[in-house]
């Protein structure tokens, strides 16, 4: 199958999460990707560790986010070095980075400075907070931009501290952003034969991600949103929207009426339902202390049954495990260098039906620097 972006060659001198999640997805669509690392230790990336794994050398999150790519060694300091990265950049289609600012600038490889080389390139860059203000040289990490816009202030009951997601969310929303900007100015290209700049930060995208609840605040008086008492899910929807304990696990209940959602459990105290979500938590409380007692099953069949949009809570091993989950195919295997097997997941966008599967796994520091020199004479 011929995938979309074959025939694009992405430079990536982009590091961590943001940008080399962007370019595994720019890969798993057909784009060359070349990381242009340091010589020897590589991205910074490949000693940033989960539960302190490491496989054939870079830790476990590198292989995750660097599979399906190629690793050019280069001291960007070294004048020799960057007049070959200069050659490659002739030969590019798109240069991705999340250096600081002033970094490209540094070193003579800014937009102004690129564009002569290459004025069909596509230059792309992440930063934490933009270019401008007091934050521009903050240290641009997740749990950071989680905590400044507010995000930390939904997840969680009304009682508890600031809740981060659990995951690098913040991250993986500009990796996407990145990539909806550098398709769409590959697309502009194609009409005026022009590149072009594109800029995302994570700060943005942290604010985009929240939409919902930042509209809904800026016209409605600036009130803060307030989590739920109990149950929270979601701090602008209305009971029974959230997580609920039964005898023997959770369940979720989002959508459905709140009259018939209590005739199913047989619950008679039904004079606050006029207002579900003024009275969002004495509603809550009361369908805790009523499911508390029952199985989760027997609850999933009584409301699926009146099509009130409900689930059971898994964790991972349960949902991994599950019939729905392998139906997928979502899980895929990558032969690393060393012959080892990493199990991890697939891109999960399909082309005319075809599953983006790669087997290739994250390049070696240098590994391809002999060959690349060799192909574009550099």
């Amino acid at each position: 199958m011929k995938k979309p972006l074959e025939g694009i060659i992405v430079l990536e001198f982009s590091q961590f999460m943001a940008g080399p999640s962007a370019g595994l997805r720019l890969a798993d669509l057909g784009a060359r990707v070349i990381k242009i690392e340091r010589p020897k230790t590589g991205e910074a990336g490949r000693q940033i560790a989960t539960k302190n794994m490491f496989q054939d050398g870079s830790s476990l999150v590198f292989h995750t986010t660097n599979r399906n790519k190629e690793s050019y060694a280069a001291n960007l300091k070294s004048p020799e070095d960057l007049e070959k990265i200069k050659k490659l950049i002739s030969k590019a289609d798109v240069i991705t980075h999340n250096f600081r600012p002033g970094v490209m600038e540094k070193i003579g490889l800014r937009y102004e400075q690129v564009k002569e080389i290459n004025p069909r390139l596509i230059y792309a860059t992440i930063t934490g907070y933009g270019t401008k203000g007091e934050w521009k040289s903050k240290p641009g990490q997740d749990l950071l931009v989680q905590s400044l816009s507010g995000l930390t202030q939904l997840t969680g009951n009304n009682s508890d501290a600031p809740t981060p997601m659990g995951v690098a969310v913040v991250d993986m929303l500009c990796g996407t952003h990145f990539v909806q900007g550098i398709i769409a100015a590959l697309i502009q290209r194609a009409k005026t034969n022009k590149g072009t700049w594109v800029a995302v930060n994570l700060l943005e995208s942290a604010i985009d991600f929240q939409l919902e609840i930042l509209t809904t605040y800026l016209n409605n008086g600036q009130e803060k949103p307030v989590r739920s008492e109990t149950n929270n899910a979601h701090v602008l929807l209305q009971a029974p929207y959230g997580l609920y304990q039964t005898s023997d696990g959770y369940i979720a209940i989002a959508m459905g009426k709140l009259t018939e959602l209590f005739n199913i459990l047989k619950i008679s105290e039904t004079t606050l339902l006029e207002e579900p979500f003024e009275n969002r938590n004495e509603i809550k409380e009361i369908l805790a202390k009523n499911l508390i007692n029952q199985t989760a099953d027997k609850v999933l069949n009584l409301l699926q049954s009146e099509e009130i949009w409900c689930s059971v809570v898994n964790n991972y091993h349960e949902f991994l495990n599950s019939k729905e989950f392998e139906e997928l195919k979502m899980r895929q295997e990558v032969k690393l260098q060393n012959g080892k097997k990493l199990s991890t997941t697939r891109c999960p966008i399909r082309i005319n039906g075809q599953l983006l599967n790669s087997e290739t796994p994250a390049p070696r520091v240098g590994e391809h620097s002999e060959k690349l020199n060799l192909e574009f004479e550099l």
